[in-house]
Formats: C-alpha cells, structure tokens, sequence
C-alpha cells in the first residue's frame, strides 16, 4: 500500500500561528492597558500624598463661618457661642477610615488636655459610620468634643478638600492658619500663633 510523501508530517508552528495573527496585537493592547492602569494609580497616589502633605492650604475666607455641629452626646456644639467666651477654637475635620487623622489623634487629644479651659477643640467627623467614629475616639483616648450632625454642609462652607484638615481660629473668629496632618512641633507652634493673634486681637 503507497503512503503519500508527507502524509504523516504533523503540522508545523508557523501554519499555527497564521491562524491566530490576532495575538500580537491583543497582548500588545493587554499590555497597554495595565500601563495606563499603573500609571494612573500613581498619579492618584501622589495626588493624595500631596493633599495630605500639603502645607499652608488656601482658604477663601479670612474669618472663620459660624457653624452648628451635632455632637455624639446628643448636644449642640455653636462655633460663635464658643468664641463668645472669649476662647480661641481648634476645628478638625477627621474620619475613622483615614490614616493621617489616626497619625495625628494623640497630637490633637494631649493638646486638648493641655490647654483645657484655654482653647476649644472640637472634631467634624465626615463621611462615616457614627459607631465607626465612636470606635476611633475609643481606641485613641479622644475625649473633646466631637460630633457628625450636620458636618457635610459645615465641610462644604469650610471649603474642605480632605481630612484631615485643621483650623486654627482666633478668639475674635479671624482663621490663622489650616493645616493638614499635624506633628507634635506643628501644634505647638500653631497654639503659640493662635494664642498671639487672641491676645492682639483689636477692641
């Protein structure tokens, strides 16, 4: 019985491969995206370094708005009735699941502590579970007033980009500074300025 030449041969790699010229440029494609994937997400993480890093940040007012906050007590916190007693006012905008807000929770609680009877603070808690934040104020020791009732319109008035973001109000309501994460050396130097500006203040 004749056998044809080359009727066993078994089909060779380049006939494969012709059948699927699709390939290269699919991966090519694959590749391109997972790129363009990475490259985005670096470009939102230093975005978000560089807000939660920044400096001296840019406010559109130069007295600070009056505000109600509901408190997790049940009570009312009213920022011109605080500043009525003559005291300046510490506002930090903070949530449970932000990092820099924990990096920076015992700064704010051993300032508190320290000049009690001589500054207010108080914390808006945005953009959270209530029992979440009540959570956090208990693992960290936070125990100056803090409250979520009404913080998003309060956040919009403040003009707020992220948290953590902290203003420093004089006790006459001028804004002298807002800061983003703070240091131990940070607070103390800005208590010293806010302390200066409600000491000088006109009248």
């Amino acid at each position: 019985m004749a056998i044809q030449e080359g009727g066993f041969n078994p089909p060779s790699s380049t006939t494969s491969g012709s059948n699927r010229p699709w390939l290269p440029a699919a991966l090519a494609a694959v590749s391109g995206f997972v790129v363009v994937g990475l490259l985005v997400l670096l470009w939102w993480g230093l975005q978000q370094k560089e807000i939660a890093g920044a400096k001296v940040v840019n406010v559109p007012f130069s007295n600070a708005p009056n505000f109600q906050l509901g408190l997790f007590d049940g009570s009312t916190f009213t920022l011109s009735d605080a500043l009525k007693a003559g005291k300046p006012v510490v506002v930090n905008f903070w949530a449970s699941w932000c990092g820099p807000c924990a990096d920076e929770a015992a700064v704010l609680q051993d300032a508190a502590r320290r000049t009690a009877g001589q500054v207010t603070f108080v914390g808006v808690n945005v953009q959270d579970v209530d029992a979440d934040a009540q959570a956090f104020m208990s693992k960290y020791g936070v125990t100056y007033q803090n409250g979520s009732g009404n913080a998003g319109p309060i956040s919009i008035q403040y003009g707020m980009r992220g948290v953590p973001e902290t203003y420093f109000i004089a006790s006459d309501g001028r804004l002298v500074r807002k800061w983003n994460t703070l240091t131990a050396a940070d607070m103390d130097q800005f208590l010293a300025e806010l302390q200066r500006a409600s000491d000088s203040r006109p009248g």
